[in-house]
């Protein structure tokens, strides 16, 4: 099921108390949807949360056929994750739990209603080592249970399709940054810097730090989140085909931030990518779509709100 031009939505948000659910959240509450926030807050936060959108305190894990019943949504934004490399490694059995099995308990309860669902994945994780910007089509060789999970997921969204002829539309996110990011998490690298940077402490990279991301603001992220909704199907990777090194990224954020302090080296740590930055040419023809901000017109916004904080 499409979104209606012009017409207000019943939409479900899982994972919308986190960083970028709370993002969509936001813009979907913006253009006057009415919004369902799914959380069980082991990553997402209270604080991110909108009067306007009701809270359901749930786990994707848990039968959510009664709050599907209950709310009958259109469309269901799937940002709901285990999305740490290293919790991953440690513990596969969890980080299938929750995309896998939370994912399929998505499907099914969408699949009651009619319900779209775009689907929040992951394309460095997927892809693995990328010689040039990776194309939709590349070979998937995730090098970490993360990224073999979330591809998981993207294959029960396309049997699905086929199965019973629904929509389903997955993004492959690139590295997303932006305001509300958790400094304490493992994909938050720039809020991770810039809060150390406030605080007058050195950053941590790991390894040599010329290993290169592909990182896009969020804002960005949202809006080709919201134009998945038009398409009947399909898989789209969302970044800016440009990379940037580890080192590359830590210069910017000191140009950003005015902070004079020189960064840590560590050793590099296990399932960790040397490259990655995706194609987004698809996404650019068929969602009408392209990245505006650039990386350090996102770090400025980035650093005024960590700062701030």
């Amino acid at each position: 099921m499409a979104a209606r031009e012009g017409s207000l939505m019943r939409a479900i948000v899982t994972g919308g108390a986190g960083f970028i659910g709370s993002h969509v959240v936001e813009a979907l509450l913006g253009r006057g949807d009415e919004v369902t926030v799914v959380d069980n807050f082991a990553s997402g936060k209270r604080e991110n949360l909108f009067e306007r959108a009701r809270l359901a305190e749930r786990d994707i894990r848990e039968d959510l056929g009664g709050l599907f019943d209950d709310v009958r949504p259109e469309l269901c934004f799937h940002l709901a994750a285990q999305a740490d490399v290293r919790v991953s490694v440690a513990q596969p059995d969890v980080d299938a739990d929750v995309n896998v099995i939370g994912t399929v308990r998505v499907l099914e309860a969408a699949r009651r209603h009619g319900t779209k669902i775009v689907f929040s994945s992951t394309g460095g994780a997927i892809y693995g080592e990328c010689e040039r910007p990776a194309l939709e089509s590349a070979a998937r060789n995730p090098i970490a249970p993360y990224g073999a999970s979330k591809l998981a997921g993207e294959e029960y969204l396309s049997t699905y399709n086929r199965l019973y002829g629904t929509g389903h539309v997955t993004l492959r996110y690139g590295n997303v940054f932006g305001p509300r990011q958790d400094p304490h998490g493992e994909a938050g690298v720039v809020a991770i810097f810039f809060r150390r940077l406030a605080n007058g402490e050195p950053p941590r990279i790991f390894g040599d730090g010329r290993q290169t991301r592909d990182y896009v603001f969020v804002d960005d992220v949202v809006r080709a989140t919201l134009a998945a909704t038009s398409r009947d199907g399909g898989v789209f990777n969302v970044g800016t085909g440009r990379e940037t090194s580890v080192v590359e990224l830590y210069e910017a954020c000191r140009r950003v931030s005015g902070a004079e302090v020189e960064p840590e080296y560590a050793p590099p740590r296990l399932g960790e990518l040397q490259r990655s930055v995706l194609d987004v040419s698809l996404a650019e023809r068929e969602l009408d779509w392209h990245p505006e901000r650039g990386l350090e017109d996102g770090l400025r916004e980035t650093w005024v709100h960590i700062a701030g904080a």
